[in-house]
């Protein structure tokens, strides 16, 4: 019994699916709170700023539950669960028995203390009607507050700049993404914002919506605003947990089994609390998913979930932005650190190391000097003598000192969210996935953040060149492409 449709929810039943395709080990129940089945949340402010369409985030197609031999419900709310009975009751009246329950609960939008958040015009940003509904206030010209400097409020505001909108972010730290970035790449990711038409307001503590003006500030300050957005962060969903009597701290607490203070019942996800987790992003939940398929199919039962390596890439047009590590490692004696910093171009980068692995870093209008950053952080090589070049990625670790598609190792990670690595690409190619879209069907990469959207398509441009499709191939991916989707309900 899985509770939540989510990203996470989501992926762990396709993650149980492919250890047992058949359902002789695993018969699914999903219950999703959501009146829709599951979608890519991270690309919602790629539909804010007009990228994509609600649609194209849909994660599965029309029929895909049932294909997959999986009984999905969605729109249906889990009320409570009886442990000792080992049943879930459900907000249409049923009472649903399980073996193991998993909990996908996810997280939910805080709500600063601030007054007037309960009136007109005031939405969080969080799910896919939050988002129609930001985009059914966004006509050109509109005047909009985002409450919030970090990742979403960031992402939030650039989507509704380019859309013509007139933006104001309000943050009540020193600088934005504090979480993520030091003071200095604050700075300049506030001076790119601006000059993409984003009006930033720091140190600004919000505290009233007034309906018909604006948002108000303690020091009486107003910004004036037709409609506000709140993305000042989110808590994770823990009621249903706390309930029926599981151990809870800011999440659902499980160990490296991602097992909860009562063994049939697991964590997953926003939801789950474990040490080596960081807060708000996709790639632990999907890890966790895996780990616990290998678990609950009995595939590996050695499998354990040790934590995971925190990458952030901000997705906004025209902001190239990804960091690893905690910031606060560039402040600790003993780290080694470089920088570059050129804001009135845009650009900045930061690395610590420590014994000669990269430990932390921010780069921003570098998308190069990224990926490098990115493949030492997550690899553990050592890094180069050449400071200079690491700190600009003028070599992939294991790689000639290009990023050119076609010197990239093999074991190269293209797509992180998936672990999709250049090898896997090149496999998918040679099979007759002979487009993006099929690279992505076949092996997942840019079905996460989207940030390896340039590099998936650089790799297929190279393979177009490098290595044509063959005719059998070719027939095999266009006879994939031809191939009649079932209806739901379907066999």
């Amino acid at each position: 019994m899985v509770v939540g449709h989510g990203m996470v929810g989501a992926r762990f039943v396709e993650e149980v699916r492919r250890r047992d395709p058949n359902g002789r080990l695993v018969r699914l129940t999903v219950l999703g709170a959501e009146p829709r089945p599951a979608y890519n949340r991270v690309l919602l402010s790629t539909v804010l700023g007009g990228g994509l369409s609600a649609q194209a985030v849909q994660l599965h197609p029309t029929g895909w539950a049932a294909r997959q031999r999986v009984d999905l419900r969605v729109g249906v709310t889990v009320k409570s669960v009886d442990r000792a009975e080992r049943v879930v009751h459900c907000s249409d009246g049923a009472v649903e028995r399980y073996d193991e329950l998993v909990l996908a609960t996810g997280s939910r939008a805080w709500l600063p203390p601030v007054e007037g958040l309960a009136d007109k015009n005031v939405v969080p940003f969080r799910d896919l009607d939050d988002c129609e509904r930001i985009l059914e206030m966004a006509r050109p010209g509109a005047r909009f507050a985002v409450l919030g400097g970090g990742l979403l409020g960031c992402e939030a505001a650039r989507g509704l700049a380019g859309r013509g909108v007139r933006v104001t972010v309000v943050h009540p730290m020193s600088h934005l993404m504090e979480r993520q970035l030091d003071a200095a790449a604050g700075e300049v990711l506030a001076a790119t914002m601006t000059r993409l038409g984003v009006d930033v307001r720091l140190g600004f503590r919000a505290a009233a919506w007034e309906p018909d003006a604006g948002l108000r500030g303690a020091d009486g300050e107003l910004v004036a605003a037709d409609a506000l957005v709140v993305a000042a962060g989110v808590r994770a969903e823990t009621g249903l947990a706390s309930d029926a009597g599981i151990a809870v701290d800011r999440g659902v607490l499980v160990d490296d089994r991602l097992a909860t203070s009562d063994g049939r019942v697991h964590a997953i996800g926003d939801c789950a609390q474990h040490p080596g987790t960081p807060a708000g992003l996709v790639q632990p939940g999907w890890e966790q998913a895996a780990v616990l398929a290998d678990l609950i199919t009995g595939t590996n039962p050695a499998a354990r979930y040790g934590g995971t390596r925190a990458v952030t890439r901000l997705k906004a047009r025209d902001v190239d932005l990804a960091t690893v590590g905690d910031p606060a490692v560039l402040a600790e004696a003993g780290a080694e650190v470089l920088r570059f910093a050129d804001p009135s171009g845009g650009r900045y980068a930061t690395l610590a190391l420590r014994g000669d692995r990269v430990v932390g870093g921010a780069m921003i209008g570098l998308p190069q000097a990224a990926a490098s950053m990115i493949q030492y952080y997550d690899t553990g090589q050592p890094a180069p003598s050449d400071r200079l070049g690491l700190l600009f990625g003028r070599a992939l670790p294991g790689a000639p000192e290009t990023a050119d598609p076609g010197r990239l190792p093999a074991s190269a990670v293209v797509c992180r969210c998936n672990t999709v690595t250049k090898g896997a690409l090149v496999a998918a190619w040679r099979d007759g996935h002979t487009d993006v879209a099929a690279l992505s069907r076949a092996t997942r990469a840019g079905t996460g953040c989207g940030g390896c959207g340039d590099a998936v398509r650089g790799i297929c441009a190279w393979l177009a060149e490098s290595d044509p499709p063959t005719l059998s191939g070719a027939l095999r991916s266009e006879q994939t492409a031809l191939t009649p989707v079932p209806e739901e309900g379907a066999a």
